[in-house]
């Protein structure tokens, strides 16, 4: 059998912490005698087999990860994950966010928010040599572009011809290696179990990356499919789906323990470890603080336009929390950033590369032309990001939309395979839900009071850095004021009836002609959008290309540098399973040399924050049971009390929310949710003594189930006694 990029990069000695990597499930038999050491009790080569337990009980929503608890499709996430769903389902008069929620019975169970998805892997295979194939190897910029995502399209098409499975195509590695994953697209998804905010959210934006923490982070949706057990729209006639392999929760004394092996299995979305030095110090210096900057102003603004508009502000609370994420996120790793030599580090680790390359003639010409390649088409990439950052804020969403329709009704003239990814039959289903959901979060004041603050920003830029489509469809100029803009979106605005679902939804199947015929502005305005666009895309397109090449090459320098020195090298995080491993553990220091942090909180600390108000309101039925001491069997004999939340060191980012944490046996002992805020940096740099993800433990879970929301018939449902 051949051995891959990642195998080689594997099979050399393990220098890597055991406690750092996020490794892809075919990679842990090669890393079993650190798996063992570490103390996992289950055969690693078990870790490998995507359909067997554990691993095929483990999910991924697209964007945050769960688990089947239930051979009737019951599925545990983050509360945060679920967020959207329980917003989109509230109203004024019935707040299941402020007052949770919990379906007695199937019938009960509500819609998730509109485009909620379950996927269940169940095959990843190597696709490289289909992907990158000696023709392909020989094209470069748009044409090379292209090529792949044709290659793309048809191994994608083969897998999907089994209906009800979603296929994609993962980069690994910059692009040295390509992996198909086959997955099983569960698409009526309902909501079946949330806690109150009180609960699920309690500490809110204040202690969010923050340790000690007091979240019950936890939610539950339902699988749904046909009765003859396929993938399916939402219908009242659709069954639970029986998953083949579910999770069982620990029981009280199997649960976590300072100093126990952890391991959590869940979809990472990105880390950038294997970045350049010139990316390091762009994110850090314009990017992350653009980022930050805008974040603050978007929270500001929603504020402020919903604050005496109860259904206004449901509507915005699923982008706020999102936002209101990686705002803190964000300023955390620039304060991290900020009091680090990670800068210095990274040049010194880049340059010795270099020097290595360059120390040998066969290297160097291998390798040195695509090294000082990448470094120039990526400063190009990231000086086009700061030029369009305004103009990404400023577009009014359903001229967003307006947008997509119109690029759909294109792509859909031309044979499926032809079509741009994101434009094809598979995809149509996905935009029939987004698209008629959208109203539910959107009101247009909000809407038009962000556009004006980020068109202002965008249009004091410099003429030469205008967008003249964008400035010709909206009739606006460089230099006009606050007024003039205003005037000029109220236009916009008034002209349009996409704001209606019906009127939006009729959009998807009409034809380019029906498009230009529209007198809708927003129409209209995409329509002259459109033929710029297709020109910037395919400019984008060209230098990506060139990036892909090259970068691919340095990647391969990388790792070849890298194997000399004795290193393992792992694939950053790309959204695809990973399983990660560790202890549960506190800290001998905590943030800014503060005294030190205990692996675990209680129901003490619930109390001693609350406040009866905003984020640190905690329901009246949860202080009388800790105050009553109404633990039940779940009190940790150590603690003495029920433990709420654990740290451990597992490597672990974005995308993992919800993930499943498991004991040595495979047992679930809670659900990653968060990092430390002076830790999350390990996203770029990782730092084995710093580095602590957050779990919220299952026993606080179950016990607020059983003590406090009465959940009774899902506790009997996972099999809790």
């Amino acid at each position: 059998m051949k051995k891959t990029l990642l195998s080689l990069a594997i099979l050399t000695s393990f220098a890597a912490h055991a406690d750092e990597g996020m490794w892809m499930p075919q990679q842990l038999p090669q890393v079993a005698k650190q798996l063992k050491a570490a103390g996992l009790k289950l055969d690693p080569s078990t870790l490998t087999k995507l359909t067997e337990f554990p691993m095929g009980a483990i999910v991924s929503l697209g964007g945050c990860s769960a688990s089947f608890v239930s051979p009737q499709g019951l599925v545990v996430t983050n509360h945060h994950c679920v967020y959207n769903s329980i917003a989109v389902n509230s109203t004024p008069e019935r707040d299941l966010l402020a007052n949770g929620f919990l379906a007695k019975t199937l019938g009960e169970e509500l819609p998730a928010a509109p485009g909620s998805r379950v996927y269940v892997t169940e095959e990843v295979a190597n696709v490289t040599n289909q992907i990158i194939t000696p023709d392909v190897a020989k094209l470069n910029g748009k044409a090379r572009i292209d090529a792949i995502e044709k290659n793309q399209k048809k191994l994608v098409a083969e897998c999907e011809q089994t209906a009800g499975y979603r296929c994609t195509v993962a980069s690994f590695y910059g692009g040295l290696e390509f992996y198909r994953l086959k997955q099983l697209e569960i698409r009526d998804v309902r909501l079946v179990h949330a806690p109150p905010a009180g609960v699920g959210k309690f500490g809110g934006d204040t202690d969010n990356w923050m340790w000690p923490r007091h979240t019950g982070d936890y939610g539950f949706y339902r699988a749904y499919v046909s009765k003859d057990g396929k993938a399916a729209e939402f219908s009242k006639d659709n069954v639970p789906y029986k998953p083949k392999h579910v999770l069982k929760i620990a029981d009280p004394g199997a649960s976590a323990k300072e100093g126990d092996f952890v391991m959590v299995l869940g979809y990472p979305g990105r880390t950038n470890r294997h970045r350049l030095p010139s990316e390091v110090e762009s994110t850090f210096t314009w990017n992350y603080p653009a980022f930050v900057a805008a974040s603050g102003e978007t929270l500001a603004i929603i504020e402020r336009e919903t604050k005496n508009d109860p259904a206004a502000k449901l509507k915005y609370a699923g982008q706020v929390a999102g936002v209101n994420n990686y705002y803190k996120n964000r300023k955390g790793m620039l304060t991290s950033y900020a009091n680090s030599d990670f800068l210095q580090r990274k040049t010194a680790e880049h340059n010795a590369m270099k020097a290595w390359v360059n120390a040998n003639p066969a290297r160097k010409a291998q390798y040195a032309a695509d090294i000082e390649q990448a470094e120039k088409l990526i400063a190009e990439r990231d000086a086009s990001a700061k030029k369009g950052f305004y103009l990404g804020y400023a577009q009014p969403k359903f001229l967003s939309s307006a947008r997509s329709l119109y690029r759909l009704a294109n792509e859909r003239t031309k044979p499926d395979a032809e079509r741009k990814s994101g434009f094809q039959e598979r995809d149509l289903p996905r935009w029939n839900s987004v698209i008629a959901g959208q109203d539910r979060t959107y009101d247009e004041k909000v809407d038009k009071a962000l556009v004006l603050n980020f068109l202002s920003k965008y249009n004091a830029q410099p003429a030469n850095e205008h967008d003249a489509a964008f400035d010709a469809a909206l009739g606006i100029k460089p230099g006009m004021s606050d007024a003039e803009l205003k005037a000029a979106l109220d236009r916009i605005y008034a002209g349009s009836k996409l704001a209606s679902k019906e009127e939006r939804s009729a959009w998807l199947n009409k034809s380019p002609a029906e498009f230009k015929a529209s007198n809708d502005s927003f129409i209209k305005a995409a329509v002259a959008m459109y033929d710029a666009g297709l020109k910037e895309e395919a400019e984008e397109e060209e230098r990506a290309g060139k990036i892909q090449q090259a970068y691919g090459n340095y990647m391969r320098a990388k790792i070849a540098y890298m194997n000399s020195r004795g290193q393992a090298v792992y694939p950053d995080a790309n959204g695809t399973l990973r399983v990660t491993f560790g202890k549960v553990m506190g800290r001998n220091v905590g943030a800014d040399g503060t005294e030190g942090w205990t692996a675990f909180t209680t129901p003490k600390g619930i109390v001693a924050k609350h406040t009866g108000e905003g984020e640190f309101n905690a329901p009246a039925a949860q202080l009388a049971a800790i105050q009553a001491k109404d633990f039940g069997k779940y009190v940790d004999p150590k603690l003495k009390t029920v433990p709420v939340n654990y740290l451990a060191t597992l490597d672990i980012t974005g995308g993992n929310s919800g993930s499943a944490a498991l004991n040595s046996k495979g047992e679930l002992i809670g659900l990653a949710f968060d990092g430390t805020l002076d830790s999350i940096i390990s996203d770029w740099d990782f730092n084995k003594a710093m580095t602590r993800s957050i779990q919220v433990d299952s026993r606080y879970m179950l016990w607020n189930m059983k003590h406090v929301d009465k959940a009774d018939n899902l506790l009997k449902e996972m099999g809790v006694q």
